[in-house]
């Protein structure tokens, strides 16, 4: 079945984009009506008038603009602030002296913060040291002299703004560092499913074509050499394998990009729910035979199919390791036992069992059968394999599922 790539976008700063947007609506508001409440005191209110019909156009137009870092360009910001430090200096054409000397606010207000915060979301504390400096300036240009308040006011849109500036920062660069954890575990899953594929097929017939080659000698032989060699080489690949440099975006301001190749698990959610569950014993029956016992319930074992189908491989896994290992004359038995919260399906043979650190050492040569065929297979779809193997009395393999494998893996997180 063909894989699709599945794109997905991360960014912790949406919901900053979004915070602001409203922000700059809502200080809108608040600028208009502390020039309403106080119109009468204005020598010359037609000045604010037309500044705060700017004003309101410019905010409610320009709305998409603070959507995202993408929109936000760097001529809209120069503008905005622009409009920020203009409205600043207008305030002593438009009020009196007393009352900025008072401490009476700008025609602006609070809504100059917004201009500043939009630099520091869009490019981090650098951006927004820059952007508050012409505020500061023209905060003390309008007072006409560095009052307490006006340097407090001033330094509290500096700190503040570079603090989120570098907020901003930090967290694209944890979305990255997430980004790539996500996708070197996208990655692994992958390799570990191509090696599962692999070794159930290619490894298996070449291990195969060693073996008969040795036993028939001349030119089978050199044919069995050579197909070895190749075992031991793709045995090396699979087991190590290459993980993929992590791919984001150019801009870094609209989050980290991560592609990662759709799970069997997600195609099986749309296999289920077209076809519905599976009976696990129609799938196990395959292997029923002289040598192999298979014992099940009467009643249908119902699964999802994606489940299904790796749990029946996984006991073809166990069966292949126990004609490889136990020898063609060995003999197996497959018990399946359907229980209220999972199911629990057994492999057990008459073979000599399995020597102490024999698996360790197999998996560090990259045989993979009982790491990636049985136990890999096992732990994708939220189960677990265990294996018991005591020299001299043959090997028991204990494959459990959950009825909800899903929920249960991550509810194990």
């Amino acid at each position: 079945m063909p894989r699709r790539e599945r794109v997905m976008r991360m960014s912790v700063e949406l919901p900053l984009w979004r915070a602001l947007a409203g922000y700059r609506v809502l200080t809108m508001l608040y600028a208009v009506g502390l020039f309403a409440t106080a119109y009468d005191r204005f020598p010359r209110p037609w000045i604010a008038v037309a500044y705060y019909c700017v004003l309101c156009v410019w905010t409610l137009a320009t709305l998409p603009r603070v959507a995202n870092a993408a929109s936000c360009t760097k001529r809209f910001l120069a503008v905005d602030l622009a409009l920020a430090v203009t409205g600043i200096l207008l305030t002593s054409l438009a009020d009196t002296q007393a009352r900025i000397a008072d401490g009476g606010p700008t025609l602006p207000s609070i809504w100059t913060a917004g201009s500043v915060l939009a630099f520091a979301l869009k490019g981090g504390w650098r951006w927004a040291a820059l952007a508050s400096t012409p505020v500061a300036v023209a905060n003390l240009i309008e007072r006409g002299s560095p009052a307490r308040d006006t340097v407090h006011n001033v330094i509290l849109v500096w700190v503040a703004s570079i603090a989120i500036g570098y907020v901003v920062e930090v967290a694209r660069a944890s979305e990255r560092t997430l980004a790539r954890a996500l996708e070197i575990e996208a990655a692994t899953r992958e390799r570990e499913r191509l090696a599962r594929d692999i070794h159930d097929g290619v490894l298996q017939v070449l291990a195969m074509v060693q073996r008969r080659g040795a036993v028939l000698g001349g030119e089978a032989a050199e044919l069995g050499r050579l197909a070895g060699e190749q075992e031991v080489a793709l045995r090396t690949l699979v087991s190590g394998g290459l993980v993929p440099v992590s791919r984001v975006s150019q801009d870094a301001a609209e989050g980290a990009v991560v592609r990662m190749v759709d799970d069997e698990a997600d195609e099986d959610d749309g296999e289920r729910d077209r076809s519905g569950p599976v009976d696990l014993r129609s799938l196990l029956a395959r292997w029923a035979g002289s040598r192999v016992s298979l014992a099940e319930p009467g009643a249908p074992v119902l699964l999802p199919p994606g489940v299904a189908r790796e749990m029946a491989a996984a006991v073809g896994a166990a069966l292949d390791n126990v004609r490889r290992h136990a020898g063609e004359e060995a003999r197996a038995w497959i018990l399946v036992e359907d229980e209220p919260e999972c199911v629990l399906v057994t492999v057990r043979d008459d073979g000599p069992g399995i020597p102490e650190g024999r698996l360790a050492q197999a998996e560090g040569e990259g045989r993979l059968g009982v790491a990636q065929s049985i136990k890999g297979r096992l732990r994708d779809i939220g189960g677990t394999a265990e294996l018991v193997s005591v020299p001299g009395q043959g090997t028991e393999v204990e494959l459990k599922v959950p009825r909800n494998p899903k929920k249960t893996k991550a509810e194990s997180r």
